[in-house]
């Protein structure tokens, strides 16, 4: 008979604990959302100013100092310069209104606004949106050239679309990114690692290397046991994606891929697309990531084989982003020629 008051407490608990929590949590998306859209009036309210022509122009480069004084004076902390600069800057990326204050905070926002390219900062901007990344995610593939990789390898169309739209994946292509960056490691120079150690390391940095891999993959397992006519073969790295509806097998190279490897791969993808698979799934992709590859070999090696099979390169630290940059600059130009 003393049963019942307990539960009933117990479920009273647990309602107010989630009501708080949930409370709690669009308040702050509600200061969020007040205070993106005061930043960007703010921003309005200076350039308006400036373009009024209310200011000559010898005090003009004074009036964000000044204001960040007087402001500052006033309202107390909030009104620095630089984030007066960027306030300023937001309303003129973005003059029509402030879109972005329903859905990212101040803090996406101003990382937004440190790229000076607007195809790499539209891409961000709805690669942050697709994906909800955090800050500190958003930090992260900045400084590991996400954009630049991803546009390197696509035509003038391509690009464009992809700073249009972001990374959308339709198909198994779609999750490629090449060179694939593991500087999350922290792996100092000169780097001495075998096979497995690295196996090690990524599974040790799951949630940083899924970010690498990109939206819709799911942790399955390491060291896949696939057993044939009585043989133990292991898969370094196994996942499932949810968007594509597949499994996707990885496997680690040190060194540079051989023939044999590629052919490894392929009997992998015939195993799981046999066993593995259940009603509902589509056929299995494989990426081999290594430090090194020969095209050519590739070429040959995959001739008429499997095309859900890739072979892509990765660094274990941050991509020469100039010579990404010179790529991409060069490709845009070729078209327009």
């Amino acid at each position: 008979m003393e049963l019942t008051p307990i539960v009933g407490y117990s479920y009273l608990l647990e309602r107010i604990s989630q009501t708080y929590t949930e409370g709690r949590i669009q308040a702050v998306q509600a200061v969020n959302i007040h205070l993106v859209e005061t930043y960007w009036q703010v921003g309005r309210h200076i350039v308006e100013f400036e373009q009024n022509g209310k200011i000559r122009a010898d005090y003009g480069k004074g009036l964000i100092s000044s204001l960040s004084k007087d402001l500052n004076l006033r309202h107390g902390k909030g009104f620095s310069r630089s984030n007066l600069i960027r306030c300023r800057q937001f309303y003129l990326n973005y003059p029509k209104s402030a879109t972005l204050s329903q859905q990212l905070s101040w803090s996406h926002v101003v990382e937004l606004l440190k790229i000076e390219d607007p195809l790499e900062r539209n891409f961000y901007e709805q690669q942050t949106l697709l994906e909800r990344w955090s800050v500190r995610e958003l930090i992260r593939q900045k400084e590991s050239a996400l954009f630049l990789r991803l546009a390197a390898s696509k035509d003038k169309e391509g690009i464009l679309q992809l700073s249009q739209q972001g990374q959308i994946v339709e198909q198994p292509a779609d999750l490629l990114r090449e060179p694939y960056v593991f500087e999350f490691l922290k792996i100092p120079e000169p780097w001495k690692v075998s096979e497995n150690q690295l196996e090690t390391l990524l599974c040790n940095h799951l949630q940083q290397f899924l970010l690498e891999l990109g939206k819709g993959f799911t942790f399955v397992g390491r060291q896949y046991r696939v057993m044939l006519n009585n043989t133990h073969y292991k898969v370094d790295l196994v996942f499932y994606h949810r968007i594509l509806r597949c499994f996707v097998l990885i496997d680690l190279k040190i060194n540079e891929v051989q023939h044999y490897d590629i052919g490894q791969m392929n009997m992998y993808l015939g195993y799981f697309a046999n066993e593995e698979n259940i009603e509902g799934d589509n056929p299995p992709i494989g990426i081999i990531l290594s430090r090194q590859k020969d095209e050519l070999l590739v070429e040959y090696a995959t001739y008429q084989m499997n095309s859900q099979l890739f072979v892509q390169k990765y660094q274990l630290y941050l991509p020469n982003r100039e010579e990404l940059r010179r790529e991409i600059e060069l490709t845009l130009r070729e078209v327009e020629l």
